[in-house]
């Protein structure tokens, strides 16, 4: 759940609209879209499931795990938010090629960290043995399914030091740590969708980054605990609260080329 100064930011978002596109929607199409895209940030996929493809609902569930940890890890979200206004500035939003050309490689150190604790599915999608094979001196017979244990591999300090269950994003600095990562899957039967699915969450992230400050809606720590099941949601759901950084930021934002429609 996200609480929001929803009646701030709709205005916002129906004086941009009606400058760049001619029309201005009413206040119940701009909260419905509005909580759309809650609903896919922040995994209420009750909601969502049947209009979005299968790599969105990864997305859903990745978004929350990594909110919720940058919101027990406050120094970490401002190193993010300085590394974003050092490299994009103020004059406009974070965009794809911000991401694809690494310009913010904290920013993708700690979506990978995500990937790393939180991974969409911990036991990745079952493979199915076409021949006899030998794993780790393992016998594996011909037409067995096998699971990979992503989630605990991710946790194993042999492969990530003795703090492996610790959020530290600083690990990626290290030149070919990310190569580690199972989140995905390996070789031939990696999930075709990888490279698709990093690049919105980076990018989603460095925009709610960018453009909200966050606060906790108590002083209570958040409750990392995962739930049951094959995607392992957060078994108390995320609850916390943002606001526009700046509302002349924003207004400034919209009105900028990054958003102007393409005539085409």
């Amino acid at each position: 759940m996200v609480r929001a100064d929803a009646a701030v930011n709709i205005k916002v978002l129906q004086n941009a609209t009606a400058a760049h596109f001619g029309f201005r929607p009413t206040y119940r199409r701009v909260w419905m879209a509005k909580q759309k895209a809650v609903a896919v940030i922040y995994g209420d996929w009750d909601e969502s499931y049947n209009e979005l493809p299968r790599w969105v609902l990864g997305v859903q569930l990745t978004m929350p795990g990594t909110v919720a940890v940058l919101r027990t890890c406050p120094v970490r979200i401002k190193k993010a938010r300085k590394e974003i206004d050092t490299q994009i500035g103020q004059d406009r939003i974070v965009d794809e090629s911000d991401i694809t050309n690494t310009r913010l490689p904290y920013l993708q150190n700690i979506v990978n960290e995500t990937f790393r604790l939180h991974p969409a599915a911990p036991l990745l999608v079952p493979h199915y043995s076409s021949e006899d094979c030998t794993l780790e001196g393992y016998k594996v017979p011909q037409n067995t399914i096998v699971l990979v244990n992503a989630w605990a591999i991710h946790r194993d300090p042999k492969v990530w030091s003795d703090d492996s269950t610790q959020f530290k994003p600083e690990r990626f600095e290290k030149e070919g740590e990310a190569n580690n990562l199972l989140t995905f899957g390996m070789g031939r039967r990696a999930c075709p969708g990888a490279n698709l699915a990093q690049r919105t969450v980076t990018l989603t992230l460095g925009l709610l980054i960018q453009c909200f400050q966050w606060k906790r809606i108590t002083s209570q720590k958040i409750d990392m605990t995962e739930d049951k099941g094959l995607t392992m949601p957060k078994k108390i759901p995320l609850e916390t609260m943002c606001r526009l950084c700046d509302e002349q930021f924003a207004t400034r934002i919209f009105y900028s080329k990054t958003l102007t429609r393409d005539p085409s």
